[in-house]
């Protein structure tokens, strides 16, 4: 008897120490950590990294759902205004992304070569290459804000009342390619929770500053939706101040010095054959998007609603799956800097499996109660019940879709931008578009031959994606 309370002590106080081990490595993935990303357990680095880039990730998300909450009490033109101003920002936003691509692989492999200093002067021609860029959008932005509206469909009411938003967004486009780019840095340098620390800052500003600068209050005048602008604008300012201070101070793993303060053209050229890549996987995706919707609204007001609906709880669900495929990223990145090729392939199935019992556990709460997700958004029923059907059918892909995006973002981490741009056309253009068609409209499965399509087109995706990963030519590029 005394044998087996032994041995339950002995159990209780194994998981009692793996609980607390856990919970301090949480903690220090929050807070901030000093650990070789290169060196430390494989399981510790992805838990290090992964939670950070979670939280980052749904803190960019946060910051989008802030703004149209509160523009949405200005009435249907401001909300139209905001959609129609994210389209077109939807080219910064590819670039960005792209270049971010480009930092994370070329950073992340010189700390892994423990080269902080060579790191810092990639940073900066990031910068440099991110402002210049910026400022080419920008001005003609300003410039023909009421043109650019005109030319995606607004009305003259809403050219009229909602141009200073589009312009003081184009306008300050510098600052959302510096927070991409910049979180980038801090990312591929391991200093995860830093980019967090950021976003929450550039959130907490946003929250407080939307209600005040678009309603008024006491002497603050209320400005309408322009006001939403400037606020968006001064929060993200500031997190951009803060991180440039984070930079130059030396707060984290990469610290910029003035001699690292100059243009490279030759790192620069890499930092953009690079980013090419990037910004085609994300030019590709976004129109791809774009044709399943004009597919799926030949059915009707009520399945495009169902759809849209179904769309934005996936996004978000996949949320913390992305993060952990930015972590995926920079661990290839600095173990393959560090000459560890091996040590990086195991990082990304290790990420993998992990994302993979992560989006298992959503996919089975979306298959056995979408209805419940979807009646959050609406209580229409009709689209209540084509969202969730929707839901259930898209989420049957989960499990497989949550290995190849961890794979995709391990060549993007390698440097090889190509090889994921190239799956994206083959299985979202030459397949999940015409297939969508074909089985929507030919086969007669209406909105289901969409649905059915998006799983088809992902699984390819990763099917693709691990045999082009297991040949292993991602290992010889060279950043």
């Amino acid at each position: 008897m005394s044998y087996k309370k032994n041995i339950l002590s002995y159990s209780k106080s194994i998981s009692y120490n793996k609980l607390k081990s856990l919970w301090k490595d949480i903690l220090e993935s929050i807070s901030g950590t000093e650990q070789d990303f290169t060196s430390v357990r494989l399981g510790r680095a992805i838990l290090l990294l992964s939670i950070p880039m979670v939280l980052e990730m749904l803190m960019e998300s946060i910051f989008a759902i802030a703004d149209i909450f509160f523009v949405s009490k200005l009435g249907p033109d401001a909300i139209a205004t905001v959609g129609i101003t994210e389209s077109i920002l939807t080219i910064i936003y590819a670039i960005g992304m792209g270049l971010s691509m480009a930092t994370t692989a070329m950073v992340s492999r010189r700390i892994g070569e423990k080269k902080p200093y060579a790191a810092s002067v990639i940073a900066v021609q990031s910068i440099i290459a991110g402002s210049i860029i910026s400022i080419l959008i920008g001005i003609p932005g300003v410039i023909f804000a009421q043109d650019l509206l005109r030319l995606m469909g607004a009305n003259a009411d809403i050219i009229e009342n909602g141009y200073f938003y589009t312009s003081i967004l184009l306008g300050s486009n510098c600052i959302i390619m510096l927070l991409f780019t910049i979180n980038a840095v801090f990312r591929s340098a391991g200093d995860a929770a830093i980019s967090m620390r950021v976003l929450l800052l550039a959130n907490f500003a946003n929250i407080i500053l939307d209600p005040l600068l678009i309603f008024g209050f006491g002497p603050i005048p209320a400005m309408g939706i322009k006001g939403a602008a400037i606020a968006t604008s001064i929060g993200r300012g500031l997190a951009v101040i803060y991180q440039f201070y984070l930079l130059f101070s030396g707060k984290g793993r990469i610290r910029i010095l003035k001699k690292a303060i100059k243009v490279n053209f030759r790192i620069m050229l890499d930092l953009f054959k690079i980013s090419l890549g990037g910004i085609g996987q994300s030019i590709i995706a976004t129109t791809s998007w774009i044709g399943m919707v004009r597919i799926i609204a030949m059915f009707g007001s009520t399945a495009l609603a169902g759809y849209t609906i179904a769309i934005r709880i996936i996004i978000f669900a996949l949320l913390p799956s992305w993060g952990i495929s930015n972590a995926a990223a920079t661990l290839v990145g600095q173990n393959l800097g560090a000459k560890k090729p091996e040590r990086a392939e195991k990082a990304v199935w290790a990420t993998g499996y992990v994302n993979m019992v992560i989006l298992g556990i959503v996919s089975i709460l979306f298959i056995s109660m979408p209805e419940a997700f979807v009646r959050l958004f609406i209580d229409h029923p009709d689209v209540i019940a084509t969202g969730a059907k929707g839901l259930r059918i898209i989420s049957m892909g989960y499990v497989f879709y949550a290995m190849g995006m961890v794979m995709v973002q391990a060549f993007n981490g390698a440097g090889d931008t190509r090889t994921p741009t190239q799956i994206n056309l083959i299985c979202f253009w030459l397949i999940e578009i015409p297939l969508a068609y074909f089985l929507a409209n030919i086969y007669g499965m209406n909105e289901n031959g969409v649905y059915t399509a998006i799983i088809i087109a992902e699984s390819t995706m990763t099917i693709i994606a691990m045999w082009l990963f297991k040949k292993g030519r991602w290992k010889t590029e060279k950043v």
